[in-house]
């Protein structure tokens, strides 16, 4: 869907300028002018919104303290302020898997959609599918029901007793199988592993 509102590339690249130099009028413009549309990426990628404004709030620290770092020959400044918080939202989403609706085989489609970032670089494109693609490969190793009590307890927000009786097994069977799955998917991910 095209943008209603284009922010203009010029008008970014002058604010992260001031914001180099500690400008905290010019950043706080960058911030109205450009948290609506990352925070919508965000949510895209997480699926819930306490998530989405945290990876917003630690890409801003980010973009705040890398103002100085940007450089306009590699790439927009939206290009470069979605990266960093794609990045932030990718970590949440390592971190705290079960609350970004992983459910299996459905992830690697849904993910991919939800990342997809028009005005991203080819290198941006190929760097957010290695990465979606490796966090759904990781997902791909746990178990059926160990996959299945992940996306119960997180993807639709069933509590811990919930999963148990929709399932029939007891509930210290199903906190110990989402611990587990969580350790295996962040081992996974940490190695790098690939399909």
């Amino acid at each position: 869907m095209p943008d209603s509102n284009p922010i203009d590339p010029e008008q970014l690249r002058g604010w992260l300028q001031a914001a180099a130099r500690q400008d905290g009028r010019a950043f706080r413009l960058l911030y109205d002018a450009t948290s609506p549309r990352l925070f919508g990426y965000a949510l895209r990628i997480l699926g819930k919104r306490e998530l989405a404004e945290e990876a917003v709030q630690d890409g801003f620290v980010a973009i705040w303290h890398g103002a100085a770092s940007y450089q306009a020959q590699l790439a927009a400044p939206m290009t470069w302020m979605t990266t960093i918080v794609r990045n932030k939202a990718l970590n949440l989403l390592r971190r705290h898997a079960h609350d970004a609706g992983i459910d299996g085989p459905v992830f690697d489609e849904c993910v991919m959609a939800a990342l997809h970032d028009p005005q991203a670089t080819p290198v941006d494109a190929l760097l957010i599918s290695r990465e979606a693609k490796a966090l759904a490969h990781c997902m791909s190793t746990l178990g059926g029901a160990h996959r299945q009590v992940v996306g119960l307890a997180f993807f639709h927000d069933l509590s811990h007793s919930e999963v148990a009786q929709q399932m029939a097994i007891p509930i210290g069977t199903v906190k110990t199988w989402i611990r587990r799955s969580l350790e295996r998917l962040k081992t996974c991910m940490a190695k790098g592993e690939r399909p």
